[in-house]
């Protein structure tokens, strides 16, 4: 604990209140299409400020919470900011505010001159305020709350336009998602019933009461329904086929945020209520499985979304295989890697979204000369799709080496077994993003099968060039699907700016992986949590 001012931590609660505000003036400015748009966009800024304070506030260390309701903990609503929740809040917003311009920009060049549909705003908003709630939560029930604040508002989203597939592919998330909140909310309840509490706090202290066996069952029921949120094996199959349906932003968003909401839940009670690496073996079994079938499943795709959406399951074990070894470094890894996975991922679904509009379709087997078309959006892709694979120096390689670190320091037949599988793991996903990278972005297009009449006109070099720059282009620059801009500039410089937060990871990795580092002590001394929420120092705030 340090002695720091509590300014910050006051406002905790506007990190969900703003944009849950923002979410009810779109809502009211939905014929307002333009000033919907600069209120979501402001209201998103204001709040990456504000969490931006309450990182730089816990930088150094220390746990503060802020108890809601005029009720003292155990009994109000409690909000913890820590180093953990902190960092989580400031990635998940950045990824949050870039997707939202990009989405903006490419409405605009639909020829909608305000943005997309009015609801998106609104339900946008809403996705932000759960995440956010589920980072800040100090108790159990409130994350639920949060998790049903981002299952109503992901399922309008994943919804937009009322396609059959989009309609088929919701449900089927709705269903998975239900089963697993209602698991959750059991498991609650029998906490409840077995302790008298949901405060993690008090939780932590008390959990240790209760016998082994009913702590065992508790345990086992918190990870299941948290492993289908994050897409953890074998609860991981309704992934791919949900994501690739959505808008490509609403794909990117979900990609970056959703499953790891579930791994924070994972991270934090695994720290912080069930210590000690109890199930670590399963984990460690989950870890490898997660790896190993997500990415062949990966490698057997020809579509990038799809591809993508198998590496984003695979990569989770990643995470998980952190959790399981449970010690400070590979603890601080895996917090590091998270940060690396959010803003890898969502960049790779932007870019995956502007192939698709710049060639008509995402099947690597229809694309070809893209690296000659648009050599920007070559670079846009090339980049993250390096870090995704752990080439050296990117953030990729920094967080699996403090990983394949933090196995080899616990020692042991099943974790040397992980780390061999994290290599291989690294080694296909390379392979499968080199793929993509030969067949669309370097093969010609007129060796692919039924390419797009545009790639055809564009790489015969009679469409004028490439199509980076959309301000004063000839109309044969533009598509015949709408006659749309290609490649606006709002989304190229928004994908831009989310690849550049990526190499960011990597040139400032010193500084992240100490704060990571302090972040996982924090996390596996309980006392701080404990004394922050239900004690009477300096850490805790009402």
């Amino acid at each position: 604990m340090i002695d720091a001012p509590l300014t910050a931590v006051s406002f905790a609660p506007l990190a969900v209140a703003l944009p849950i505000f923002g979410a009810a003036l779109a809502f009211i400015l939905r014929r307002k299409r333009r000033t919907q748009a600069t209120v979501t966009i402001s209201i998103l800024i204001i709040t990456l400020c504000l969490e931006a304070w309450m990182l730089a506030m816990v930088w150094g260390g220390g746990t503060y919470s802020v108890t809601l309701g005029g009720w003292a903990p155990p009994f109000g609503i409690s909000m913890v900011v820590d180093g953990f929740s902190a960092f989580m809040l400031v990635v998940s917003s950045i990824v949050s505010l870039a997707v939202l311009l990009y989405a903006t920009s490419q409405g605009m060049a639909d020829g909608d001159e305000d943005g997309p549909v009015s609801v998106f705003h609104p339900a946008y908003l809403i996705l932000v305020a759960g995440v956010s709630n589920a980072f800040l939560a100090g108790d159990l029930f409130n994350l639920y709350v949060g998790f049903e604040i981002l299952l109503t508002a992901s399922y309008v989203l994943l919804t937009l336009g009322g396609t059959t597939a989009r309609i088929r592919a919701g449900t089927t998330y709705v269903v998975v998602s239900v089963a697993s909140s209602l698991l959750f909310l059991i498991a609650i309840g029998m906490i409840y019933a077995a302790v008298g509490t949901v405060n993690m706090a008090d939780l932590a202290a008390k959990l240790p009461d209760i016998s082994p066996g009913t702590q065992t069952v508790l345990h086992v029921m918190l990870l299941v329904a948290f492993g289908i949120k994050a897409a953890v094996f074998p609860l991981s199959f309704w992934l791919p086929d949900s994501y690739p349906t959505a808008p490509a932003p609403v794909t990117a968003v979900f990609a970056g945020l959703l499953t790891k909401v579930g791994v924070y839940a994972i991270i934090r009670t695994e720290t912080l209520l069930f210590p000690g690496n109890q199930l670590s073996a399963p984990l460690m079994v989950l870890a490898g499985l997660t790896m190993l079938v997500g990415i062949l499943g990966a490698v057997a795709q020809t579509d990038i979304k799809r591809m993508l959406s198998f590496t984003l399951t695979s990569h989770i074990g990643f995470l998980i295989f952190g959790v399981a070894v449970g010690n400070q470094l590979g603890l601080g890894a895996t917090i590091y890697y998270v940060a690396h996975h959010i803003v890898v991922q969502t960049s790779l679904f932007l870019v995956a979204g502007l192939i698709e509009r710049r060639a008509g379709t995402s099947n690597i087997d229809r694309l070809g000369s893209l690296a000659k078309l648009s050599p920007l959006l070559s670079l846009l892709f090339f980049i993250p799709a390096m870090n995704l694979g752990g080439i050296p120096p990117f953030s990729g390689f920094l967080g699996k080496l403090g990983l394949v670190q933090g196995g080899a320091e616990m020692g042991g037949p099943l974790a040397w077994t992980l780390v061999a599988v994290s290599l291989l793991t690294s080694l296909l996903t390379l392979l499968t993003v080199a793929r993509v990278w030969n067949r669309a972005f370097w093969r010609k297009a007129e060796d692919a099968v039924d390419p797009d009449p545009l790639l055809l006109v564009g790489a015969n070099g009679t469409g004028g060039g490439t199509y980076d720059i959309v301000a004063d282009e000839p109309a044969s620059r533009y598509s015949d699907r709408g006659n749309t801009a290609l490649l606006p500039k709002g989304m190229l410089a928004m994908t831009a700016a989310l690849v550049l937060v990526g190499v960011a990871l990597t040139v400032f990795a010193g500084p992240l992986f100490e704060f990571s580092d302090q972040v996982a002590g924090e996390l596996m001394d309980q006392s701080n949590y404990i004394e922050a929420v239900l004690g009477t120092s300096e850490g805790h705030t009402r």
